[in-house]
């Protein structure tokens, strides 16, 4: 399905693809899985992230989708990190740090129960690559400017089972910021 990804990702105009993470089941605990041969099963939650170049320019997104019905579990933990994800995205303004995108996503997190299940930063810069400083980060105290774009992609992996992640790229505005990405955040199921 990685190989099918960066196939589609060419064919709709970008012209390099750096990574394409399709992650099942427990492999989706891993934030940074590498494709492998397992295969995707009915009851999986699948972690999808991928990007690349477009016309010079960044692009990364992150969505989880659930193969059939999901268990309850799986349903609160996707709500959380949409809460988390919104959450990081309201801390965007001019003038704050960016540890301060950090601390709104995982404190809601946290404050769930989850904390120690995420696991990386909750953002990266991204322009002319897909990863780059300001890193949104606890002890990053750069200022947030107009025009700064980074990712929020917050997330929780809970090994030997599972992982959720849901990540849009943010550019700060003169009063907050504006999400780059259009895809829904909500839970989609597929059969």
């Amino acid at each position: 399905m990685a190989a099918d990804l960066d196939r589609h990702l060419r064919r709709h105009g970008h012209e390099q693809v750096d990574f394409t993470i399709v992650a099942s089941g427990p492999n989706g605990a891993n934030p940074h899985h590498e494709a492998g041969d397992r295969v995707i099963e009915r009851g999986d939650m699948v972690v999808l992230d991928f990007g690349g170049l477009r016309d010079g320019y960044g692009s990364d997104t992150s969505r989880t989708v659930h193969v059939g019905e999901p268990t309850d579990e799986e349903r609160r933990v996707h709500d959380i990190v949409r809460a988390a994800q919104e959450a990081g995205f309201r801390a965007v303004r001019p003038g704050a740090a960016c540890q301060d995108v950090d601390r709104a996503a995982r404190a809601v997190i946290a404050d769930a129960g989850y904390g120690e299940y995420f696991i990386h930063r909750t953002g990266h810069g991204i322009g002319v690559t897909t990863h780059e400083p300001p890193y949104m980060i606890e002890g990053e105290l750069q200022p947030l400017v107009p025009g700064m774009c980074f990712s929020v992609e917050p997330g929780i992996y809970l090994p030997g089972r599972f992982g959720v992640r849901i990540e849009d790229i943010v550019t700060v505005t003169e009063d907050g910021g504006r999400r780059l990405n259009t895809t829904s955040r909500e839970l989609v199921i597929v059969e």
